[in-house]
Parts: C-alpha cells; structure tokens; sequence
C-alpha cells in the first residue's frame, strides 16, 4: 500500500514522503496512529499542492531576507562608550546594544540572536558585524563605536 506521511519517522521517512508499505502495517500501525494517510488521487494532489505552496512561500522569505540584507549593509550604526583615561574603555557591546540601536537609528527590526559577534566589541572603532538573516543570507552592518 502506497502511503503519505504526515509526520517524520525514524524507520520510514520525512513528512510528506511517498513510501510502500504492506498492508497490514498500514491499516494496524499508521492509520490509526495518523502518522500517513492512503496515497489516493485526491491525497496526492493536495501533496502536490501543499509542497507547491511551501517552495512559494521558502522563495518569498528568501527574497525578502535579500532586500533586508541590502538595506542594512547599506547603514551604519553609532554607539556610544564611556571611556576613561588615554581611550580606555569600560565595558562592552552586546548584540542586544546593536540591535536596538538598529531599530532606534533606522527603524529595522533584527532579532539579537541572528546577530553574530565572538565576542563583545570592546574598543572604540569602526566595527563590521554578521547578521544571519536567512541560511542562505549573510549581511554585514556596520557599527561605529565612539566616545561619550
């Protein structure tokens, strides 16, 4: 019996294969578990179009994490350090810093967690930083750090 998963199983496959099973452990296993459905016309076409939708729906994200990478590696941010004698500085930029001074100084709303920093910017400088906006989309911003 020709069947859809519904859901990822280890043994049989991701959701929304299209596996061969006998019939029995279709009609005992994974019917009443609703882990697949019987591969009909009908269920096969709304596969067919379920998957359609969702490439539609990975494109349209794809391009917009592009035109959102654009538009911030097109600014720059500026923060503000307190420092003491001969440039010293004390303490240090978080991601969560540049991300709502992002959001303050341009409007754009980027979640902390995307931005990549190894470590927290800890001088004064001019500062180019990751932001994993899509995993197929990088963009650079840049952060200027100055003195209070």
């Amino acid at each position: 019996m020709k069947i859809i998963l519904l859901k990822d199983e280890k043994k049989l496959g991701k959701n929304g294969d299209l596996i061969e099973v006998s019939d029995g452990y279709a009609r005992n296993y994974i019917l009443p578990k609703k882990i697949g459905l019987e591969a009909n016309a009908k269920n096969l076409n709304d596969l067919k179009l379920k998957k359609a939708s969702e490439e539609k729906h990975a494109r349209e994200q794809l391009e917009a994490a592009r035109a959102l990478g654009e538009l911030i590696s097109s600014k720059q941010v500026e923060l503000k350090m307190k420092t003491g004698e001969g440039g010293k500085t004390f303490g240090s930029i978080s991601s969560k810093e540049i991300a709502e001074a992002c959001r303050e100084q341009h409007g754009i709303e980027i979640d902390k967690k995307k931005i990549l920093l190894p470590e927290n910017l800890k001088g004064l400088g001019a500062y180019e930083v990751s932001i994993k906006l899509h995993p197929q989309v990088t963009a650079k911003l840049t952060v200027r750090v100055t003195e209070m």
